[in-house]
């Protein structure tokens, strides 16, 4: 066994090389499962539409309900769990999932369907949270944001192989047993968790009111709200990807399944890429991410008639996105030391606040006429003013820096 590390949290019998890989694959099997039913969710929309007689813009509500349980689950779970022990944490959280996703597969009505995705959310930003901040305390700190982008590899390969099997399945044996297919990954994931995760000790941790006025502090603040407002373009665009690659690229339904993968793929290309960029600079990475992002989307709006076209904007889109989560993500960790469980769980709940708005103003577009290539347009506009916001932060930062060097 080897020693013990300085961390962010204190991890008994701490494990060695071998027994640290098992962990963090643990936590990364968690985030296959999260991914696979956030945005499996985007592409079942016309299967759980005709089944449920519904539009998909209505549908499109019940991705903005479980962002939403996203959003509150995240700061309540991690502030009134502060005491538990994390590895116990990661449990309840997943079994919580689990729940979640089975009413989501038995929901009887559009209304059950919103109370079932609202729930399946609630665990979701509290599970980021813990685990990037358990993955981080594995690790010497010069490879923390390798060790936080290995926790999101799981969410981002889940974009390559769940989520695109999840569709397929859902096209072929009814929407349902997608949701089956998330239930089974969380009890697996929860077998892996309690084979191969440390336990921790939580002596020195932040009270719950020390996390919490964390979150007043200005860095924190704008970092979370340049992701909200930033990542809610690709959450625009993502959300309707079904429709808009059958009625614009003139795709057929069959093949969304694959571009679905092929967005993943770029996901997974960003995940590896930003630990590496995010060691190296935190703030070039973010910034160079959030302006890249909105050019992605801008060749999306523009080509999506080409079907080349949209497979490489979804690409491209799916690795700018991936290094921008990852990034902000380890900015929050730096800027709140002290309070680093909910800091990170509120990064998500961030991510998918942008995930109701970018839903919900699509949706709106959409429903105002303005056809499904509107949705790429408002996405630009949001990652424009998120990085705005973001370069204001790092501006202000610097100065800050100038002024007590």
């Amino acid at each position: 066994m080897s020693a013990p590390r300085t961390a962010l949290l204190q991890v008994v019998n701490a494990p060695g090389p071998a027994g640290t890989r098992l962990a963090l694959f643990a936590l990364a099997m968690g985030g296959f499962g999260v991914g696979t039913t956030e945005f499996a969710s985007m592409g079942l929309l016309p299967f759980i539409a005709e089944d449920l007689g519904a539009s998909i813009p209505a549908v499109g509500q019940s991705i903005s309900l479980y962002a939403l349980g996203v959003v509150v689950g995240a700061p309540l779970i991690t502030a009134l769990a502060a005491r538990v022990e994390r590895k116990t944490l990661l449990l309840g959280l997943m079994l919580t999932f689990v729940v979640g996703n089975g009413l989501s597969a038995a929901a009887p009505s559009l209304e059950w369907l919103f109370v079932a995705r609202f729930l399946s959310g609630l665990p979701h930003g509290a599970y980021f949270g813990v685990a990037a901040v358990v993955a981080s305390s594995l690790v010497a700190r010069e490879r923390r944001g390798t060790a936080v982008a290995r926790v999101m590899l799981g969410l981002t390969i889940a974009n390559i192989v769940g989520v695109p099997f999840a569709a397929a399945l859902g096209g072929a044996l009814g929407w349902r047993s997608a949701y089956l297919l998330v239930v089974l990954l969380g009890a697996l994931t929860v077998a892996a968790l309690a084979l191969w995760v440390p336990r921790t000790r939580n002596e020195g941790m932040a009270s719950p009111a020390q996390e919490i006025r964390a979150l007043a502090r200005p860095q924190v603040v704008l970092t979370l709200l340049a992701g909200s407002v930033g990542f809610g373009g690709m959450f625009a665009v993502y959300t309707y990807i079904s429709p808009t690659l059958t009625e614009l690229s003139g795709l057929d339904i069959a093949t969304v399944p694959w571009v679905l993968a092929v967005f993943g793929v770029g996901m997974t290309v960003g995940s590896l890429l930003a630990g590496p960029l995010v060691d190296r600079s935190i703030e070039r990475t973010a910034l160079g991410a959030g302006a890249v992002s909105g050019l992605a989307l801008a060749f999306f709006a523009l080509f999506v008639h080409v079907p080349a076209a949209a497979v490489i904007g979804a690409l491209w889109i799916g690795i700018m996105g991936s290094i921008f989560t990852t990034s902000l993500q380890v900015r929050l960790l730096r800027e709140a030391k002290d309070a680093p469980s909910l800091t990170a769980a509120m990064n998500h709940a961030a991510f998918n606040l942008a995930n109701a708005m970018g839903a919900f103003l699509g949706g709106a577009v959409i429903s105002a006429g303005w056809g499904y290539r509107a949705p790429a347009w408002v996405g630009v506009g949001l990652a424009l003013a998120g990085l705005l916001i973001l370069a204001y932060a790092v501006r202000r930062r610097r100065q800050q820096s100038l002024a007590a060097g």
